[in-house]
C-alpha cells in the first residue's frame, strides 16, 4: 500500500511537490489567538450536530416510534456528502470566504428551528410526526451547512502549520466533550419529564447558537491576524506563479490537477473513510440503543457518550506531544480498527463477562482515543503532502473522505439492528 500517488512524466508540471520553507520566517501567533480561531471553528462546525445527537431525549419522548439517532446519522452524512461532491469540485471557482460564512449562517437558522417549533407548536404533545419531519429537515440544513464551513475550515487550516490543523481537529472534539458536559448538567437538574426534556433541549440549542456567533465573529477576524495574512499571502504568490506556469504550457489544468491532488492524498483518505465507518457504525447509535445497564440506567449512555467524547478530545490533543509520521503506520492502524466491530459484537453475545459495564466502557474510551488520535495525524500529514495553492483543496478532499465514511458508519450501524 503506497501512501501518494505518483504524477505522469506529462502531467507533472501540473502539481510539483510540496514547497519548501518560507525565506522569511512567519509572525509570531500572539496570544495564541489564531490557535484559538481555528480551535473554536472545529469545536462550532461540529455542535450542531452534537446538539441534536444529544437532545436524543427530547426527541425519543416526542417521537416513540422512530429511531431518532440512526435517521439523524443518515440524513445529516448523506446531505453532506452530496454537497461536499459539488464543493470538490467547483472549489477552484468559488470563495471558501462566503461558503464558510454562507454555511455558520445556516447553522444557525437550523439551530432555531427546535426551540422555535417546540414553543409555537410541538409545546410538549408526543406523536406529532409533522414536527418530526420538519426537525429532520433541520438536521439535512445542517448538514449543507457543515459541508460549507467544515470543507472551508478544514481547507483553510491545509494552509496553515500543523497546529492549526490540530487545533481544528481538537475543537471538533471539545465540541462533544462540551454538550457532554451539558447533557450531565440537564440531567442532574431537570426532571426526567416533558418538563425536563424540553428544557434540557432548548439549553442544547440555545447555547450551540451563541457558538455559532461566536464563530462567525472569530471567522470575519481571522484574516486579519498577521501570521493568517502571512500565509494566505504565500498561498496568493503561490496561485499567481501557477497561473503563469499554466499559461505557459497553455492547456486547461483544473480537472488534471485536481485528480493529482486525489492521488497524492487518497491513501491517507482511505484510513479517514475506515476510521470513521467503523466510529459512527457504533457509536453513538450502539451506544444509546443496543447496549444497557441495570445499575447505571438510563444514565449508562450518558456516560459512554461522554467518555467517548473525552477520549476522542484526548487523542486529538496528543499530536503535539507524538506525532506520528509514519503514514504507513497511520493507515495500517486505521485498518486495525476494524477489529473493534467483533470486539463490541461480544459485548452483546459474547460470554457473560464481556457484557458488563466495564469492558463496554473500556473499549468506547479505546475507540474515542484512536478515532481522535488517528483523525488528526491523518488530517495534518495529507494537506502536506501537495503544493500550498492545493493545500485548501487536498483538506476539502479529506473531508470528503471522511464524511464517506460517515455515511457509510451511519448505514452500517443498522446491522446492529438486523
Amino acid at each position: 500500500m503506497g501512501v501518494a500517488a505518483k504524477p505522469s512524466p506529462e502531467s507533472a508540471h501540473l502539481l510539483p511537490p510540496p514547497a519548501s520553507s518560507p525565506a522569511h520566517p512567519p509572525p509570531h501567533d500572539s496570544f495564541h489567538l489564531a490557535y484559538l480561531v481555528y480551535f473554536t471553528l472545529g469545536t462550532g462546525y461540529l455542535l450542531p450536530w452534537n446538539a441534536f445527537v444529544t437532545a436524543v431525549d427530547y426527541f425519543a419522548y416526542l417521537y416513540p416510534d422512530a429511531s431518532v439517532d440512526r435517521i439523524f446519522a443518515v440524513v445529516y452524512m448523506m446531505v453532506g456528502l452530496v454537497c461536499l461532491l459539488f464543493i470538490v469540485f467547483y472549489a477552484h471557482v468559488s470563495d471558501a470566504y462566503v461558503r464558510i460564512n454562507v454555511g455558520l449562517a445556516l447553522f444557525v437558522v437550523a439551530l432555531l428551528v427546535v426551540p422555535v417549533m417546540d414553543v409555537a407548536y410541538i409545546k410538549g404533545q408526543v406523536g406529532l410526526y409533522s414536527g418530526f419531519y420538519v426537525t429532520v429537515g433541520a438536521v439535512a440544513l445542517s448538514g449543507v451547512a457543515d459541508a460549507l464551513v467544515q470543507g472551508g475550515i478544514v481547507g483553510n487550516a491545509g494552509e496553515l502549520p500543523e497546529r492549526y490543523m490540530q487545533a481544528t481537529i481538537a475543537g471538533t472534539a471539545a465540541s462533544g466533550v462540551l454538550v457532554s458536559l451539558l447533557r450531565v448538567f440537564t440531567k442532574a437538574v431537570y426532571p426526567q419529564d416533558a418538563a425536563g426534556l424540553r428544557s434540557s433541549a432548548n439549553l442544547y440549542f440555545i447555547f450551540s447558537i451563541l457558538v455559532m456567533i461566536v464563530c462567525i465573529v472569530f471567522y470575519n477576524v481571522a484574516h486579519r491576524l498577521p501570521v493568517i495574512k502571512y500565509y494566505q499571502d504565500l498561498k496568493a504568490q503561490a496561485v499567481i506563479e501557477e497561473k503563469e506556469d499554466n499559461a505557459a504550457v497553455g492547456e486547461p489544468v483544473w480537472r488534471a490537477t485536481l485528480w493529482e491532488i486525489v492521488g497524492r492524498v487518497k491513501w491517507y483518505g482511505v484510513g479517514l473513510l475506515l476510521i470513521y465507518i467503523v466510529t459512527l457504525s457504533i457509536f453513538p447509535g450502539y451506544i444509546t440503543e443496543d447496549v444497557h445497564s441495570q445499575i447505571l440506567k438510563d444514565w449508562y449512555p450518558i456516560l459512554l457518550i461522554s467518555c467517548y467524547n473525552v477520549f476522542d478530545l484526548v487523542g486529538k490533543c496528543l499530536t503535539p506531544v507524538y506525532m506520528l509520521e509514519n503514514s504507513k503506520v497511520a493507515i495500517g492502524s486505521s485498518v486495525a480498527r476494524l477489529l473493534f466491530f467483533p470486539l463490541f459484537y461480544g459485548c452483546l453475545h459474547g460470554p457473560e463477562f464481556f457484557r458488563t459495564e466495564i469492558p463496554v466502557t473500556l473499549l468506547t474510551c479505546l475507540l474515542g482515543l484512536t478515532n481522535g488520535y488517528l483523525t488528526s495525524v491523518l488530517m495534518i500529514l495529507a494537506p502536506k503532502s501537495v503544493q500550498l495553492q492545493h493545500s485548501e483543496t487536498a483538506g476539502i478532499v479529506m473531508v470528503l473522505f471522511l464524511v464517506v465514511g460517515l455515511a457509510g458508519g451511519s448505514v452500517v450501524s443498522w446491522l446492529w439492528v438486523v
